[in-house]
């Protein structure tokens, strides 16, 4: 009885052990043909390069305040030649300047009664009016903006906005970035399957991130969608990212 049992225990283990080896056969096979069905690989591209502003626009604006319509216009019009003569001064030519239209409207003040609530009522007249300067000598707008609290200093009533540095070719850059971000992905992709005895083949499918113009220095990993135009420094950094599906040959 004794010997049975253990010729039975015998088999038994036997029969246990083809069937593990029958299973890990299985999965193995299965696995080879999961890892050869893999028939293409999708790789990101990034390409970066330096690139600086070549124009800059600069807005200037003349605000007064008087009693009647016609007092506010005046007086807009009478401070606009100290204007135009710091423009001229500074080296800015008339021939980049693009005036805006005169504008004149109700001076609203809103005040506080001592019962509660408010009260708003017209207090004169506002007018005023912007000149937008635009020129490829960098130099003279990063001065001009440095000089300009001198006109206010004379008691003109001007502002002026930081200067916007501008790109002009963004389209040559986007287009050199996206052959450089595709071949970048190729080099990707081989890497990626070196280990695997296979190959990287033709491009299935391609698509373009966002496009970025950041500060020179600034963060190159950002993501935001829709990309990013850097507008407040003459030296820029340009980014793109691309999306790429090769197929992959055995």
């Amino acid at each position: 009885m004794e010997k049975q049992s253990t010729l039975a225990m015998t088999i038994l283990g036997v029969l246990l052990a083809i069937g593990m080896s029958s299973a890990a056969f299985i999965l193995g096979v299965q696995a080879k043909k999961a890892a050869s069905g893999q028939q293409s690989i999708t790789v990101k591209g990034l390409a970066v390069k330096d690139v600086q502003a070549d124009n800059a626009e600069w807005t200037v604006t003349i605000s007064v305040n008087d009693l009647t319509f016609a007092q506010a216009l005046a007086k807009l019009r009478a401070e606009r030649p100290a204007l135009d003569a710091f423009l001229t001064k500074e080296g800015l030519d008339k021939s980049g300047w693009q005036e805006g239209s005169e504008e004149v409207r109700a001076h609203m003040v809103t005040t506080y009664l001592l019962g509660g609530g408010t009260k708003t009522e017209q207090q004169g007249y506002d007018a005023s009016q912007s000149v937008i300067v635009a020129t490829k000598d960098l130099v003279k707008i990063e001065a001009a903006n440095k000089n300009f609290l001198a006109l206010q200093a004379e008691g003109h009533p001007a502002t002026a906005s930081s200067p916007l540095y501008l790109v002009s070719n963004l389209e040559d850059i986007k287009m050199s970035l996206i052959a450089a971000a595709t071949e970048n992905a190729k080099k990707r992709a081989e890497e990626f399957v070196k280990q695997d005895k296979v190959k990287v083949g033709l491009m299935r499918s391609a698509s373009q991130g966002a496009f970025y113009i950041l500060a020179a220095g600034g963060n190159s990993e950002t993501d935001d969608y829709g990309g990013v135009y850097d507008k407040t420094t003459i030296k820029k950094l340009a980014k793109v990212v691309v999306t790429i599906v090769y197929n992959i040959e055995q």
